[in-house]
Protein backbone atom coordinates (compact mmCIF):
# COMPACT_ATOMS: atom_id res chain seq x y z
CA UNK A 1 0.00 0.00 0.00
CA UNK A 2 2.89 2.39 0.77
CA UNK A 3 4.44 1.39 -1.93
CA UNK A 4 1.66 2.18 -4.06
CA UNK A 5 1.03 5.89 -2.71
CA UNK A 6 4.31 6.69 -2.65
CA UNK A 7 4.71 6.01 -6.95
CA UNK A 8 1.23 7.84 -7.12
CA UNK A 9 2.93 10.77 -5.76
CA UNK A 10 6.16 10.44 -7.87
CA UNK A 11 4.00 10.02 -10.96
CA UNK A 12 1.79 13.28 -9.81
CA UNK A 13 5.04 15.31 -9.34
CA UNK A 14 6.73 14.51 -12.39
CA UNK A 15 2.98 15.40 -14.73
CA UNK A 16 3.19 18.69 -12.59
CA UNK A 17 6.76 19.38 -13.88
CA UNK A 18 6.06 18.75 -17.04
CA UNK A 19 2.38 20.77 -17.26
CA UNK A 20 4.60 23.77 -16.20
CA UNK A 21 6.99 23.85 -19.16
CA UNK A 22 6.74 26.20 -21.68
CA UNK A 23 8.02 27.10 -25.17
CA UNK A 24 9.16 30.53 -25.84
CA UNK A 25 9.69 32.10 -29.09
CA UNK A 26 12.18 34.88 -28.98
CA UNK A 27 12.16 37.42 -31.39
CA UNK A 28 14.96 39.15 -32.38
CA UNK A 29 15.89 42.35 -33.78
CA UNK A 30 18.06 41.91 -36.74
CA UNK A 31 20.75 44.72 -36.87
CA UNK A 32 21.97 46.44 -40.09
CA UNK A 33 24.63 44.05 -42.97
CA UNK A 34 27.70 45.26 -42.71
CA UNK A 35 30.94 44.68 -44.27
CA UNK A 36 33.22 41.42 -42.76
CA UNK A 37 36.74 41.41 -43.54
CA UNK A 38 39.07 38.58 -42.87
CA UNK A 39 43.05 39.35 -43.79
CA UNK A 40 45.84 37.81 -42.66
CA UNK A 41 48.94 38.45 -44.84
CA UNK A 42 52.25 37.11 -44.32
CA UNK A 43 55.54 36.63 -45.62
CA UNK A 44 55.46 33.62 -47.22
CA UNK A 45 56.10 33.59 -50.54
CA UNK A 46 52.86 32.59 -53.13
CA UNK A 47 49.50 35.06 -53.60
CA UNK A 48 47.94 36.87 -50.46
CA UNK A 49 43.98 37.19 -49.96
CA UNK A 50 41.92 38.40 -47.95
CA UNK A 51 38.17 37.75 -47.90
CA UNK A 52 35.04 40.29 -47.60
CA UNK A 53 31.76 39.33 -46.98
CA UNK A 54 28.30 40.25 -45.50
CA UNK A 55 27.66 39.95 -41.99
CA UNK A 56 24.24 37.69 -41.13
CA UNK A 57 21.41 37.55 -38.66
CA UNK A 58 22.73 35.83 -35.26
CA UNK A 59 20.91 32.15 -36.05
CA UNK A 60 21.75 32.16 -39.87
CA UNK A 61 24.39 29.34 -40.29
CA UNK A 62 23.97 29.90 -44.13
CA UNK A 63 27.35 30.66 -45.99
CA UNK A 64 27.85 34.62 -45.83
CA UNK A 65 26.95 36.27 -48.85
CA UNK A 66 30.41 37.43 -50.31
CA UNK A 67 31.28 41.42 -51.18
CA UNK A 68 31.90 41.42 -54.88
CA UNK A 69 32.64 45.17 -55.90
CA UNK A 70 35.19 46.83 -53.64
CA UNK A 71 38.05 48.08 -54.41
CA UNK A 72 41.07 46.58 -52.09
CA UNK A 73 44.51 47.75 -51.41
CA UNK A 74 47.39 47.57 -49.19
CA UNK A 75 50.51 49.64 -48.66
CA UNK A 76 53.27 50.14 -46.12
CA UNK A 77 55.51 52.21 -44.85
CA UNK A 78 58.60 51.63 -47.07
CA UNK A 79 56.29 52.97 -49.87
CA UNK A 80 55.15 50.38 -51.82
CA UNK A 81 51.31 49.82 -52.60
CA UNK A 82 49.47 45.95 -53.57
CA UNK A 83 46.31 45.45 -55.08
CA UNK A 84 44.15 42.96 -54.69
CA UNK A 85 41.56 41.58 -56.87
CA UNK A 86 38.13 39.39 -56.86
CA UNK A 87 38.87 37.24 -60.10
CA UNK A 88 36.45 34.60 -59.47
CA UNK A 89 33.66 37.01 -57.83
CA UNK A 90 33.73 34.91 -54.57
CA UNK A 91 34.66 37.83 -51.87
CA UNK A 92 38.29 36.45 -51.86
CA UNK A 93 40.58 39.88 -52.88
CA UNK A 94 44.02 38.24 -53.86
CA UNK A 95 47.46 39.65 -54.80
CA UNK A 96 49.44 37.28 -56.74
CA UNK A 97 53.54 37.96 -56.54
CA UNK A 98 55.31 38.56 -60.12
CA UNK A 99 58.87 36.93 -59.70
CA UNK A 100 60.29 35.93 -56.09
CA UNK A 101 58.34 38.92 -54.27
CA UNK A 102 56.81 38.75 -51.50
CA UNK A 103 54.05 41.15 -50.18
CA UNK A 104 55.14 40.70 -46.17
CA UNK A 105 58.30 41.91 -44.55
CA UNK A 106 59.39 42.17 -41.16
CA UNK A 107 59.30 45.45 -39.14
CA UNK A 108 56.96 46.58 -41.94
CA UNK A 109 53.82 48.49 -40.91
CA UNK A 110 50.82 47.36 -43.53
CA UNK A 111 47.48 49.61 -44.18
CA UNK A 112 44.71 47.68 -45.76
CA UNK A 113 42.32 50.23 -47.56
CA UNK A 114 38.93 48.92 -48.87
CA UNK A 115 36.59 51.28 -50.89
CA UNK A 116 32.71 49.66 -50.92
CA UNK A 117 29.35 51.03 -51.27
CA UNK A 118 31.03 55.12 -50.57
CA UNK A 119 32.66 53.74 -47.62
CA UNK A 120 35.97 54.08 -47.06
CA UNK A 121 37.79 51.13 -44.43
CA UNK A 122 41.01 51.00 -43.48
CA UNK A 123 42.95 49.05 -40.90
CA UNK A 124 47.46 48.71 -39.60
CA UNK A 125 48.93 46.55 -38.57
CA UNK A 126 52.78 46.05 -38.16
CA UNK A 127 54.63 42.41 -38.88
CA UNK A 128 56.48 41.52 -35.88
CA UNK A 129 59.16 39.55 -35.26
CA UNK A 130 58.87 35.68 -34.79
CA UNK A 131 61.08 32.44 -33.83
CA UNK A 132 61.91 29.61 -35.82
CA UNK A 133 60.70 26.07 -34.99
CA UNK A 134 63.66 24.00 -33.77
CA UNK A 135 62.12 20.70 -34.12
CA UNK A 136 58.66 18.69 -33.72
CA UNK A 137 58.78 15.33 -32.14
CA UNK A 138 56.20 12.40 -30.94
CA UNK A 139 55.55 10.41 -27.71
CA UNK A 140 53.27 7.38 -27.28
CA UNK A 141 50.68 7.87 -25.42
CA UNK A 142 47.25 6.28 -24.44
CA UNK A 143 44.12 8.06 -24.84
CA UNK A 144 43.50 8.54 -21.19
CA UNK A 145 44.85 6.27 -18.25
CA UNK A 146 42.26 4.10 -18.84
CA UNK A 147 41.88 3.51 -22.49
CA UNK A 148 43.18 0.31 -24.30
CA UNK A 149 43.43 3.00 -27.22
CA UNK A 150 46.75 4.57 -28.10
CA UNK A 151 48.54 7.44 -30.45
CA UNK A 152 50.77 9.78 -30.40
CA UNK A 153 51.35 13.48 -28.66
CA UNK A 154 53.29 15.85 -30.66
CA UNK A 155 55.53 18.01 -29.10
CA UNK A 156 57.04 21.39 -30.88
CA UNK A 157 60.32 22.98 -29.66
CA UNK A 158 60.96 26.86 -29.98
CA UNK A 159 62.40 29.33 -27.94
CA UNK A 160 60.97 33.07 -27.21
CA UNK A 161 63.39 36.01 -28.87
CA UNK A 162 64.39 38.05 -25.43
CA UNK A 163 64.10 41.73 -24.85
CA UNK A 164 60.49 42.42 -26.05
CA UNK A 165 57.30 40.99 -25.58
CA UNK A 166 56.41 38.92 -28.62
CA UNK A 167 52.84 37.66 -28.98
CA UNK A 168 52.17 34.58 -31.11
CA UNK A 169 49.67 32.16 -32.70
CA UNK A 170 50.09 28.77 -32.98
CA UNK A 171 48.57 26.55 -35.66
CA UNK A 172 48.90 22.77 -36.60
CA UNK A 173 47.80 20.65 -39.63
CA UNK A 174 47.18 17.00 -39.41
CA UNK A 175 47.90 15.31 -43.22
CA UNK A 176 46.87 18.80 -44.52
CA UNK A 177 44.01 20.02 -42.78
CA UNK A 178 44.23 22.65 -40.70
CA UNK A 179 42.73 22.04 -37.09
CA UNK A 180 40.23 24.54 -36.73
CA UNK A 181 37.93 23.41 -33.38
CA UNK A 182 37.19 26.36 -31.16
CA UNK A 183 40.20 25.03 -28.71
CA UNK A 184 42.61 24.93 -31.55
CA UNK A 185 42.55 28.60 -31.46
CA UNK A 186 46.02 28.99 -29.44
CA UNK A 187 47.90 31.96 -28.51
CA UNK A 188 50.63 32.68 -26.73
CA UNK A 189 53.03 35.62 -24.80
CA UNK A 190 56.65 34.93 -24.62
CA UNK A 191 56.39 31.66 -25.33
CA UNK A 192 53.84 31.39 -22.51
CA UNK A 193 50.26 32.33 -21.14
CA UNK A 194 49.44 35.65 -20.86
CA UNK A 195 51.02 37.93 -18.44
CA UNK A 196 54.16 35.24 -17.50
CA UNK A 197 56.62 37.59 -19.82
CA UNK A 198 58.73 38.47 -17.09
CA UNK A 199 59.83 34.64 -16.19
CA UNK A 200 59.76 33.75 -19.79
CA UNK A 201 60.97 35.87 -21.94
CA UNK A 202 63.88 34.69 -24.00
CA UNK A 203 63.61 31.23 -22.96
CA UNK A 204 61.95 28.08 -24.33
CA UNK A 205 58.13 27.46 -25.11
CA UNK A 206 56.43 26.02 -21.89
CA UNK A 207 55.37 22.25 -21.97
CA UNK A 208 51.29 23.43 -22.32
CA UNK A 209 52.11 25.63 -25.23
CA UNK A 210 54.44 23.41 -26.59
CA UNK A 211 51.96 20.43 -26.22
CA UNK A 212 48.71 22.14 -27.31
CA UNK A 213 48.87 21.36 -31.10
CA UNK A 214 47.35 17.52 -30.66
CA UNK A 215 43.99 16.76 -31.71
CA UNK A 216 41.48 15.29 -29.57
CA UNK A 217 41.91 11.44 -30.71
CA UNK A 218 46.00 11.61 -30.87
CA UNK A 219 47.83 10.98 -34.10
CA UNK A 220 48.66 7.38 -35.59
CA UNK A 221 51.40 6.36 -37.24
CA UNK A 222 52.65 7.73 -40.65
CA UNK A 223 49.91 11.13 -40.13
CA UNK A 224 52.15 14.29 -41.55
CA UNK A 225 52.15 17.09 -39.20
CA UNK A 226 52.34 20.43 -39.47
CA UNK A 227 52.65 23.29 -36.77
CA UNK A 228 53.68 26.90 -37.47
CA UNK A 229 54.23 29.62 -34.87
CA UNK A 230 53.03 32.77 -36.61
CA UNK A 231 53.80 37.02 -35.17
CA UNK A 232 50.69 38.86 -33.87
CA UNK A 233 50.58 42.24 -32.45
CA UNK A 234 49.28 42.97 -29.29
CA UNK A 235 45.59 44.07 -30.74
CA UNK A 236 45.76 40.81 -32.99
CA UNK A 237 46.32 38.73 -29.77
CA UNK A 238 43.70 40.52 -27.84
CA UNK A 239 41.18 39.85 -30.98
CA UNK A 240 42.04 35.83 -31.11
CA UNK A 241 41.47 35.41 -27.47
CA UNK A 242 38.07 37.30 -27.06
CA UNK A 243 37.31 35.36 -30.24
CA UNK A 244 37.98 31.97 -28.41
CA UNK A 245 36.34 33.25 -25.42
CA UNK A 246 33.15 34.04 -27.33
CA UNK A 247 32.70 30.65 -29.59
CA UNK A 248 33.56 28.21 -26.65
CA UNK A 249 31.03 30.28 -24.60
CA UNK A 250 28.55 28.28 -23.22
CA UNK A 251 27.01 25.60 -20.56
CA UNK A 252 26.00 26.08 -17.20
CA UNK A 253 28.12 29.52 -16.31
CA UNK A 254 28.14 31.14 -19.88
CA UNK A 255 28.58 34.83 -20.07
CA UNK A 256 26.29 36.99 -22.19
CA UNK A 257 27.69 37.29 -26.01
CA UNK A 258 29.73 40.34 -26.58
CA UNK A 259 31.32 41.53 -29.94
CA UNK A 260 34.77 40.84 -30.75
CA UNK A 261 37.02 44.02 -31.59
CA UNK A 262 37.42 44.91 -34.53
CA UNK A 263 40.41 47.31 -36.03
CA UNK A 264 38.06 47.84 -39.18
CA UNK A 265 37.19 51.74 -38.92
CA UNK A 266 35.33 53.51 -41.40
CA UNK A 267 37.10 56.79 -42.03
CA UNK A 268 33.65 58.53 -42.30
CA UNK A 269 32.50 58.42 -37.80
CA UNK A 270 29.29 58.42 -38.96
CA UNK A 271 29.41 55.83 -41.73
CA UNK A 272 28.31 52.29 -41.47
CA UNK A 273 30.91 50.39 -39.50
CA UNK A 274 32.61 46.91 -40.25
CA UNK A 275 33.83 43.93 -38.45
CA UNK A 276 36.29 41.37 -38.78
CA UNK A 277 40.36 42.00 -38.37
CA UNK A 278 43.13 42.45 -40.69
CA UNK A 279 46.53 40.31 -39.29
CA UNK A 280 50.21 40.75 -40.69
CA UNK A 281 52.37 37.63 -39.36
CA UNK A 282 55.54 36.49 -39.88
CA UNK A 283 55.64 32.58 -40.19
CA UNK A 284 57.77 29.81 -39.15
CA UNK A 285 56.94 26.33 -39.44
CA UNK A 286 58.26 22.87 -39.28
CA UNK A 287 56.55 19.35 -40.85
CA UNK A 288 57.38 15.98 -39.38
CA UNK A 289 55.64 12.42 -40.18
CA UNK A 290 55.08 9.92 -37.19
CA UNK A 291 57.60 7.61 -37.73
CA UNK A 292 60.61 5.73 -35.96
CA UNK A 293 62.86 8.69 -36.58
CA UNK A 294 60.91 11.47 -34.92
CA UNK A 295 59.66 9.05 -31.85
CA UNK A 296 61.10 9.43 -28.59
CA UNK A 297 60.52 7.88 -24.98
CA UNK A 298 59.52 10.18 -22.32
CA UNK A 299 58.05 9.63 -18.77
CA UNK A 300 55.89 12.82 -18.74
Amino acid sequence: MKLTLILSFLIAISLALSGCTTVINAKLETGPIQLSVDGLLTDQPGQQSIRLTQTAAYFDSSIPTPVTSATVTVSDNAGKKYSFSDPDKDGYYVWQPTNKDTLGHIGRTYQLTIAHQGSTYQASSKMNRVPPVDSLIFVKRKLSPFSKKDGYRAEFYAVDIPNEVDYYRIRFFRNGELQSKPNNIITSQDGAFRGASTVTDGLSFIVPIRRSINPDSLYTLNDVVNVEVQSLTYEAFNFWQQLRTQITNGGLFATPSANVPTNIINTNTNGPRATGFFITSAVRSRSAIVAIPNLRTRDD
